[in-house]
């Protein structure tokens, strides 16, 4: 028997069936023994064998009628109730049957009554809700369109809002999440020196710190009136540091030997205006040394102008203004700019990245199209790029002549009011150390500007734009407990857990099946933030038997040129980092990702164990029945995946909570006694 509960159904119908073949073979047995004794004939040997196997047959009834009329409704109630602390919305599959049956209106009525207080609770919390929500969304469409990467920490320097661009700009970095600490994302001690430092007034204090072969620019200021939490904003600096450590510092050293050739090119010839008045015999000589040092004196600065020409070129085009760009993001930004209800620029020919300031550009064209509007045509444009060997040729065409050179020249002299400082199109063109002309087509009917512009070491389209993450922040992370408070007394709610999963070759790890994909997601504060996952495919340096590839459909040209497995888990070491991990039967994934190099020293929740002691009376344990049970449902196509068996994982962790509290089992030392009472030795070797 279970603590207070029921009997596993295995034993008690291997107890039932057991009495019952006990009883039969008794009373065959006895009656055989009264029908050697008595010898009865007739009816009274048929009723001497019936009332000898009445006992058994009784017995056998009694069972059948208890298991159909009294247990399997005890089971399907307890499921029932299990669903409804998971989730008091979930759908009702087990209406009370057997005798049991008349508690049906009264579990309904508690049913309904629950929901209707919960629905009168959210009635009530609704006014103050609505206003809630419509501040959070704001919020949330702020951070998307902002374009400056910021983070908000609490007090223990654990992430508590971050928006899309600082998402993007530490694209890869494993260390930045919701709930983590901010030592993951820059472990530089003069960063814990800055937030230890800084003043209650909100002043903001500046750092530049490295991160990922970069120098960034971290400005922090300290929430005024809050409860020691800091807002941080990030920029690059490496363009700017490698400007000062570079080109600039060129500059700076070129001015000592400038002066000194400059003053000795004075200094000679004022020495040789004094000699004019002196005799031509005795100062033919001297005038010689001084024109010759006077002509060094001349070269020598000619070439260090054109040195520091060659310089002031340089910063121009290693300015941080100049950017990569797309082309055809390029040209439907400019597109926007002529007309924005009609789309004018057709992109032509294969796309391509250049370097240019994107503002200047755009105006430089939209002010092109406007000052030669009686050579252009309205109908619209092609645009197209083409590669040369160090640059790139932005090119506008349309169908007509070529433009005059003397139009284009005119041109060139206007101004850009749009631009700060209103800049002329020369100085845009001076800018992009380029000029612009126009020529006609070979096949004489389409002509063209064309516009060199500085080419990019880049192949490939941008990456796609990530869609909005659904979580941006969580207030709630300042009310955790520290990060150095005993994890064993944390409650279950405070956990940071990483749910993980494995695909692996085959289930014979001991014998060289291997992992070949890795899935795992996060859950901070008991949410699960879906966007926050890792996912990764492995090099299994082996094939992929046919029938593991039937169960997970993997095979080795999915896995080609994956990274091995210890340089996966050394990734999704980081990706864990102080957190706790979960799995389904934690045996087996465990024992795939064990002693191969990368040490996981954490504790592991395992809700196939967690299930188990719960509901040890009821069969059915694993990821596919408890999904069923808690009304969890897998996307199509997710199933036996690394990533959705892990997120439903994380989906039956927090359906699990609610039951394990209300049997009072809050902290993680005392859930992991619990399920270390149901550890089976079998558990390492199932599915």
């Amino acid at each position: 028997m279970t603590r207070g509960g029921l009997p596993k159904r295995q034993r008690l119908i291997g107890l039932w069936l057991s009495l019952s073949g006990i009883s039969l073979l008794g009373g065959a047995i006895f009656a055989a023994w009264l029908d050697a004794q008595l010898a009865p004939t007739g009816v009274t040997r048929m009723a001497l064998w019936l009332g000898s196997f009445s006992g058994g047959a009784t017995l056998f009834l009694v069972g059948l009628v208890l298991e159909r009329m009294l247990f399997t409704p005890l089971r399907h109630l307890q499921v029932q109730l299990a669903r409804l602390v998971a989730n008091p919305d979930a759908r009702d599959e087990h209406p009370p049957e057997g005798w049991l049956k008349g508690l049906g209106p009264d579990l309904r009525r508690v049913r309904e009554s629950w929901r209707e207080d919960r629905s009168r609770l959210a009635t009530a919390h609704a006014d103050g809700a609505r206003s809630a929500a419509r501040i959070r969304q704001e919020l949330e469409t702020l951070l998307q369109v902002l374009e400056t990467p910021l983070l908000l920490c609490d007090y223990h320097r654990r992430v508590m809002l971050f928006n899309q661009a600082a998402e993007d700009f530490f694209e890869g970095n494993t260390g930045l999440g919701l709930g983590k600490r901010l030592e993951a994302l820059l472990p530089v001690a003069s960063l814990q020196q800055a937030l230890s430092q800084l003043p209650n007034d909100g002043s903001p204090r500046e750092l530049l710190a490295p991160c990922d072969n970069r120098w960034l620019k971290v400005i922090l200021r300290r929430v005024p009136g809050s409860d020691g939490e800091t807002l941080l904003t990030f920029g690059d600096a490496t363009a700017s540091w490698s400007s000062e450590m570079g080109v600039r510092a060129e500059l700076a050293d070129m001015l000592t030997p400038l002066r000194q050739h400059t003053a000795s090119l004075t200094s000679a010839a004022d020495a040789l205006i004094q000699l004019r008045h002196q005799n031509e015999a005795s100062t033919s000589l001297l005038r010689q040394r001084f024109e010759r040092v006077i002509h060094e004196e001349g070269i020598t600065l000619g070439d260090n102008v054109a040195k520091i020409g060659q310089l002031l070129d340089d910063m121009q085009h290693q300015g941080e203004r100049l950017t990569p760009m797309w082309s055809n993001d390029f040209w439907q930004a400019l597109d926007e700019r002529l007309d924005p209800e009609h789309r004018l620029i057709t992109p032509v020919g294969m796309p391509a990245w250049f370097k240019g300031d994107a503002p200047a550009l755009i105006a430089l064209f939209d002010s092109l199209v406007k000052h030669l509007s009686t050579h252009l045509p309205e109908s619209g444009f092609e645009g197209e790029i083409c590669l040369g060997n160090k640059r790139v040729y932005l090119d506008l065409i349309w169908r007509g002549k070529a433009i005059p050179e003397h139009e284009l020249a005119e041109w060139r002299q206007q101004p850009l009011s749009s631009l700060p400082l209103t800049p002329s199109v020369a100085d845009v063109l001076r800018q992009h150390a380029s000029d612009i002309w126009s020529l006609t087509d070979d096949d004489g009917v389409h002509a063209r500007l064309r516009l060199p512009l500085p080419a990019v070491e880049r192949v490939g389209a941008p990456r796609e734009t990530a869609p909005p993450r659904p979580e941006f922040h969580d207030f709630g992370i300042a009310d955790l407990p520290p990060p150095d408070e005993a994890l064993a007394s944390r409650s279950l709610r405070s956990l940071e857990v990483v749910a993980f999963d494995t695909e692996t070759t085959g289930l014979e790890l001991r014998r060289g099946d291997t992992v070949i994909s890795l899935g795992a997601c996060r859950v901070v504060n008991a949410r699960l933030l879906a966007s926050e996952a890792f996912d990764q495919k492995v090099d299994p340096q082996r094939p992929i038997p046919a029938a593991s590839t039937a169960i997970h459909g993997l095979t080795d040209a999915d896995v080609m040129g994956a990274p091995p497995l210890d340089i996966v888990l050394t990734r999704f070491r980081d990706f864990v980092g102080e957190a706790v991990l979960l799995a389904h039967n934690a045996a087996f994934d465990l024992l795939a990702i064990s002693h191969k190099g990368v040490a996981f020293d954490i504790p592991v929740i395992d809700t196939l164990l967690i299930s188990r002691a719960l509901d040890e009376a009821l069969d059915g344990h694993d990821l596919d029945s408890l999904a069923q049970r808690y009304d969890l449902a897998f996307p199509p196509g997710t199933r036996h995946t690394a990533l959705g068996d892990a997120r439903v994982t994380a989906e039956l962790w927090l359906a699990l909570l609610p039951r394990l509290e209300a049997r009072g089992v809050d902290t993680l030392e005392q859930l992991l006694a619990l399920q270390a009472n149901a550890f089976d030795r079998q558990d390492a070797s199932a599915l």
